[in-house]
């Protein structure tokens, strides 16, 4: 899917280098000057660093290049791993207080998403959108895509354990005897069969009936 362009007021917005911007890119030059400018620039936007130059709008690259007076062609050179780049992470974790997210953090994450977002929402993709929300609001830059996937897994399972937990808590004795007798395949209520007769023992158990034709989700 192609995406759309950026036009002028997008720029202006997301991609002006402020006045205490402007002093930390000041002490470098060519390629890092450059590089480290998107770096900023992309992490003040979207709270995390830029995978690759493949994620920098040409747009983008260019309004900076005016601001920082480097040629875009520079920033082909800056080097995406290594210990420069790692430093220039670190500037800017520190300049926008954010911080890198730690095991703590992590475990922290999977509490708060099972306990208020994975409860109501079980879609993978949408309590993830809530872990970057979370993140952002906890000056925490979010972890890799893996690591997501695993805290999204990890928060479902704590919620679906903490829900049928509660569900459990909340059935009788009697309720509790009758869902064992159902799921041995008795199909039997405390009356008998209807009209008194006795079942054939080749007939479905009653949940083999309810699983093959469970209805809609509102029933």
């Amino acid at each position: 899917m192609a995406r759309t362009p950026l036009d002028l007021d997008e720029l202006v917005e997301h991609w002006t280098l402020l006045k205490d911007e402007q002093a930390l890119v000041s002490g470098k030059r060519g390629a890092t000057r450059l590089g480290f400018a998107m770096l900023l620039k992309f992490y003040t936007q979207y709270g995390r660093f830029p995978r690759n130059r493949a994620e920098l709008p040409g747009e983008a690259v260019e309004f900076v290049t005016r601001q920082v007076q480097v040629p875009a062609s520079e920033l082909e050179s800056y080097e995406w791993a290594g210990r420069t780049v790692e430093y220039h992470r670190g500037q800017i974790r520190e300049h926008l207080g954010f911080r890198e997210c730690s095991v703590a953090d992590a475990e922290k994450l999977t509490a708060y998403l099972a306990e208020h977002g994975a409860h109501k929402e079980r879609r993978p993709e949408q309590v993830r959108v809530e872990l970057l929300v979370r993140c952002r609001a906890d000056s925490a830059e979010p972890p890799t895509s893996g690591r997501c996937d695993r805290i999204v897994a990890a928060a479902l399972r704590a919620a679906e354990k903490s829900l049928t937990a509660l569900i459990s808590s909340r059935l009788t004795a009697e309720s509790i005897e009758r869902i064992v007798a159902l799921v041995a395949g008795a199909d039997q209520d405390d009356d008998g069969p209807a009209g008194g007769g006795a079942k054939s023992e080749n007939a479905p158990p009653v949940l083999a009936k309810v699983k093959e034709a469970p209805g809609n989700v509102s029933l």
